[in-house]
């Protein structure tokens, strides 16, 4: 069957976008969905330990979000820009979204100020992207930290008091632009009456990048084209894995990064799980054949978005839609600092 981009959009009240995060991480709301019978329950974001069983996995993506908005200016105008850091791509040359684009040529120089850091555009990619090279003393994540801000999506407008709410307390790995939204609900305690269950927690890395700020702009859905991510699945996480499946358990995903990632190494070894580090700008969407994952947890997502269209092709598109309807007459908050659903 074809879709298109408008079997996947919703009514979403403005007032139900989740503005700033719960006091307490795990306060969060949950709704389980039955992906077979369409049945759902309300509770609440710490009973999702009665969802898992002892001798699952669940799978978390590691990735801490950089400090990746920073602010510069032209030298030679005082014109003033806008630049989001997306993908390290080599050394020091980062896949970047800068705003205004048009006064970021090939060639503009860009100051960060106090001389601490500078950077030349050396190469102009579509939607507006630019890669640019940095040029400083020192350590360059040590003066990011000082300069640069939390990149929150733009539907929040409200400012951030503690960053450390965009990162999961289990964030390792620096490297994103976004934050696995769906792991900012665990909490060190939730996790650890997990662990003491019996499950099994496993991490990998999946570094957000451009394909979360990009809208479907086609009809066609077929014709949407994902932008890259790096990921990792070490030896460790493989193995792990891998027992938990030879022994009957279930593979649970945290988030539709995780899903990405293992689905990209399903895909790739027809089924099996290999320790694997790469690129992959995998698009999950209704027909997919899921090959790792046999549950998840996530957040709630933007309608027309990808991430709409990816639990839609694990549970079935009429399915989420009225999830996402209940989600909505019942109060729930959506988007990054929103509630959860558990899909198995």
């Amino acid at each position: 069957m074809t879709y298109t981009t408008e079997d996947f959009d919703f009514a979403l009240p403005e007032e139900l976008i989740a503005q700033t995060p719960l006091e307490n991480r795990a306060t969060s709301r949950l709704l389980i969905l039955n992906k077979e019978t369409g049945e759902m329950e309300d509770k609440h974001f710490t009973d999702i330990i009665d969802e898992l069983n002892a001798g699952d996995a669940l799978v978390m993506n590691d990735t801490r979000v950089l400090p990746a908005r920073i602010y510069g200016v032209k030298p030679d105008t005082g014109g003033q820009l806008e630049i989001l850091l997306l993908n390290n791509t080599t050394g020091d040359r980062w896949e970047t979204l800068i705003k205004p684009a048009k006064r970021a040529k090939v060639g503009t120089v860009i100051d960060f100020g106090e001389g601490k850091l500078q950077a030349t555009v050396v190469e102009e990619l579509e939607h507006g992207g630019r890669v640019i090279e940095f040029n400083y003393e020192g350590v360059f994540l040590e003066i990011l930290e000082s300069l640069g801000e939390m990149p929150l999506p733009p539907y929040i407008k409200e400012r951030l008091e503690d960053p450390d709410r965009y990162q999961t307390v289990y964030a390792k790995e620096n490297g994103s632009a976004a934050a696995p939204t769906a792991g900012l609900h665990f909490t060190k305690e939730l996790l650890e009456k997990i662990e003491a269950k019996g499950i099994r927690l496993v991490y990998l890395t999946l570094h957000v990048g451009l394909g979360t700020f990009r809208p479907v702009s086609v009809d066609n859905i077929a014709e949407h084209k994902m932008h890259s991510e790096f990921y990792r699945l070490t030896e460790e996480a493989a193995q792990a894995l891998n027992e938990v499946k030879a022994q009957g358990g279930r593979i649970v995903a945290v988030g539709t990064t995780s899903i990405r990632t293992l689905e990209t190494i399903g895909q790739k070894f027809d089924g099996e799980i290999k320790a694997d580090s790469g690129w992959t700008d995998i698009f999950i969407t209704p027909g997919f054949d899921f090959k790792v994952v046999d549950a998840f947890s996530t957040n709630f997502h933007l309608p027309k978005s990808t991430l709409v269209m990816l639990v839609s092709a694990f549970a079935g598109r009429d399915n989420v839609l009225n999830a996402y309807n209940h989600a909505v007459q019942e109060r729930y908050r959506f988007f990054s600092f929103g509630d959860a659903m558990f899909v198995k």
